[in-house]
């Protein structure tokens, strides 16, 4: 292994494959089996997918990916198990009489920081076990409600079709937030259920669809998106070190502190990036090695 070929993937995944599988995929692409992802994005979903190859893997823990942003489809007036188009159909009642005014209000109430409750059939781990898995096995799952941001929550096109409403939806939110949740819950406070139809995930953090390459793009080419370097220097703020100082840093050791606040990329005269480093106490530790000296 060596830092060269080491560092982040943004892949734009396509519908009808896990993420696992995607991982697969870049094992093979890139000959390695040190590959890992971040951000989980369901069978539906299609969009952004950061993934660590080599020392990226390791990198992934300390990514920066607060806030993600999502453009999809809402279906008003049909609900489902699953809280999208994979589910079946639980109910629902016609959105047909439902005005502008009410959407917009509805939506305004799931803005900004609000309590969301997980769909039943997500990856989230109740005592070891995915939720979805339990609904497979027959479980009841219960998953209470956590706090969310939701920063934008915009209608960008309403289609109405008999007795249903598409709307056309871009949503920024915090990392955690489920848009399948949001559609439902957008749908019970209209009375009428909702469910999505659509998800294509555009951003994680500052990696978006400008970055990412296609499954195909990277069979044919197996290039990394961004190297360790360009990685955690687009995450972080720089603090440009010294040669003596980056080698301090690459063994492990810590320098003097600085008055920084919270993390930054350490980078060498070269334009290396070194390390995650953070003050604690009367230390500038790492937090992360890029560029480890045993490599």
């Amino acid at each position: 292994m060596t830092v060269a070929n080491s560092g982040l993937v943004v892949v734009d995944k396509p519908a009808g494959m896990t993420s696992h599988d995607v991982v697969g995929r870049l094992r093979r692409y890139f000959g390695t089996r040190k590959v890992g992802h971040a951000g989980t994005l369901d069978p539906m979903a299609t969009g952004v997918l950061v993934a660590g190859i080599e020392r990226g893997t390791k990198f992934l823990a300390h990514m920066v990916a607060s806030t993600k942003s999502y453009s999809g489809t809402i279906r008003l007036g049909q609900s489902t198990t699953t809280d999208d188009a994979e589910g079946e159909v639980t109910g629902g009642s016609s959105a047909a009489s439902l005005d502008d005014a009410a959407i917009t209000s509805a939506i305004t109430e799931l803005t900004g920081d609000i309590m969301q409750r997980p769909a039943a059939v997500s990856a989230i781990k109740i005592d070891g076990k995915r939720a979805h898995q339990r609904v497979r096995d027959g479980e009841k799952v219960d998953i209470p409600a956590r706090p969310v941001t939701v920063t934008r929550f915009d209608v960008i096109n309403a289609e109405r079709n008999n007795e249903y409403i598409d709307l056309d939806v871009e949503v920024d939110c915090s990392s955690g937030t489920y848009i399948r949740s949001l559609a439902r819950d957008l749908g019970e406070a209209l009375g009428v259920g909702g469910h999505l139809t659509r998800l294509r995930r555009t951003a994680v953090g500052p990696f978006t669809l400008d970055d990412a390459r296609t499954l195909d793009e990277l069979e044919d080419n197996a290039q990394l998106s961004l190297n360790l370097d360009e990685a955690l220097i687009r995450s972080y703020p720089v603090l440009n070190v010294t040669e003596d100082e980056g080698k301090a840093l690459a063994m492990g050791k810590w320098l003097e502190p600085r008055g920084l606040k919270g993390v930054h990329a350490a980078v060498d005269p070269d334009g290396q990036a070194i390390a995650l480093i953070k003050e604690k106490g009367k230390r500038l530790a790492t937090v992360f090695v890029a560029r480890p000296s045993t490599l």
